[in-house]
């Protein structure tokens, strides 16, 4: 009890200190405010700034003080100890027992996970709510990506069941079918050749494009293995800096193309996969033979003439700003294809990039044999669908009219100078006949007159005209 007596008058002792000390802090303050008319506005801020200080510890004073009377008071109801801190201030065991416990628990973030945290905590760049909300219907169209599959199968064996059922039921009934199906005939077409020459995809823009766009091309280049695989003609097929969210979409989506054959997937640029290229139509074994739009350069002599066609061989980006336009494909040369899909937004881009790696550039000779009612530029499957057509027909302006689509208005130069001619024609009869009528016309007329000398007159007038329209 004594000790705790000892401490009530030791808090005492406390605030008459504290407020001897503020009475002395005052006094400097009022005899600094005196010379505010001499120093300026810098006194000024000096007094200010003591007067803050000064509020600042008295404040924080009387709040400890009245912390440590609450202390007391507790430890007196409650029966507890009184414990001296290191810095003077005094607790109860209570409260210390409070505090330590409360240092072990863990963060709230551990046992209590914010909702879609993995959404509200990001370390990249912040996210719209628009944006969430695509990526969560992405995530869930993805997650059923399983679902669907299972589904279609149903779909297709319950399909089969049917056509089986009904079937059977025609076959027990002994009725014949009403339009039956017509049955696949088999073709035995030639085996596809493979030629001496290179198409190689450059896919180097993918921070170029949007997701949209990254999908669209990757149906491209799907479409660019396939027309190459089902071509009577085939060619060395390559995509070249292959990486970044393309090749993410391939391995998560499309992940069935590490099975595909005649096409190689490469991450360096298109000037080392067209020094690799060499290589592939240098194999005696798989690089290919002189047939198709070839077949003309076939020689007995083939040591002679391949050495020949090699020196001859070029590397050409295809480009629809170029100047120079393509008018053949040779063997054993590499033709480079922009794997982009922008929607004209980088216009020239892969001109630039051709040029500056010092590579030359060519544009299909479209201008040449159609005329367009719309821009000239293709997609990347389009492109590689014309050369292969060429590859089997040596003729661009078939090429061009089979691959092209019909909702770009193309239509061949020879066709439309054929029908101008067939308009004309038609158009000068029509005026001869015109020309004849209207002789006729006037003869009649110059025949009316009085007399026969001058019927007889008009007579042989008519005879002259028609028989000069004859």
């Amino acid at each position: 009890m004594s000790n705790l007596v000892s401490l009530c008058k030791r808090f005492r002792d406390d605030k008459q200190h504290a407020r001897s000390t503020m009475e002395a802090e005052e006094r400097p303050t009022k005899m600094r405010k005196l010379d505010q008319d001499i120093h300026g506005e810098a006194s000024l801020g000096m007094v200010a700034n003591s007067t803050n200080s000064a509020i600042k510890r008295e404040v924080s004073e009387e709040r400890k003080l009245s912390q440590e009377d609450d202390a007391v008071v507790d430890a007196e109801e409650n029966g507890g100890h009184l414990l001296e801190a290191g810095d003077g201030s005094v607790k109860t065991e209570h409260q210390n027992d409070t505090h330590s416990a409360d240092d072990e628990l863990p963060p709230p973030e551990e046992f209590a996970p914010l909702a879609n945290s993995d959404e509200v905590r990001s370390d990249g760049p912040v996210v719209s709510k628009n944006q969430l909300k695509k990526l969560r219907k992405k995530r869930e169209w993805e997650s059923k990506r399983g679902e669907r599959k299972l589904i279609r199968k149903e779909k297709l064996v319950e399909k089969r069941e049917r056509k089986r059922a009904a079937r059977q039921q025609e076959s027990n009934d002994d009725v014949p079918m009403q339009n039956p199906p017509p049955r696949r005939k088999k073709h035995f077409s030639q085996r596809p050749v493979q030629l001496p020459v290179t198409i190689l995809i450059d896919c180097d823009f993918d921070d170029l494009m949007r997701d949209n766009e990254r999908i669209s091309l990757a149906s491209q280049i799907t479409r660019c293995y396939s027309d190459n695989k089902n071509s009577l003609f085939r060619a060395h097929l390559g995509v070249c800096s292959f990486g970044g969210k393309l090749r993410e979409r391939f391995d998560r989506v499309l992940d069935h193309y590490k099975g595909w054959r005649g096409v190689r997937f490469l991450d360096c640029d298109f000037v080392e996969a067209a020094e690799r290229a060499e290589d592939w139509m240098a194999d005696p074994e798989d690089g290919g033979k002189l047939s198709g739009s070839f077949s003309s350069l076939a020689d007995p002599h083939a040591e002679e003439t391949v050495a020949i066609l090699k020196e001859e061989s070029e590397i050409v980006y295809l480009s629809s700003e170029a100047s120079e336009t393509l008018t053949e494909l040779r063997p054993f040369s590499t033709y480079i294809i922009g794997g982009l899909v922008d929607k004209n937004r980088e216009k020239g881009v892969c001109y630039k990039r051709a040029t500056q790696r010092g590579v030359r550039t060519a544009k299909l000779p479209i201008g040449e044999y159609l005329q367009m009612s719309s821009r000239k530029v293709l997609a990347t499957n389009h492109v590689n669908e014309i050369m292969l057509k060429w590859l089997d027909t040596g003729d661009w302006g078939d090429a061009l009219v089979k691959v092209i689509p019909k909702r770009k208005g193309g239509q061949l130069r020879d066709a439309m100078a054929d029908q101008e001619g067939d308009e004309e024609l038609n158009g000068g009869d029509s005026d001869g006949e015109d020309a004849g009528n209207d002789a006729a016309t006037a003869a009649s007329s110059g025949a009316r007159g009085d007399g026969l000398n001058a019927a007889s007159n008009g007579l042989d007038a008519g005879a002259t005209v028609a028989g000069g329209t004859t």
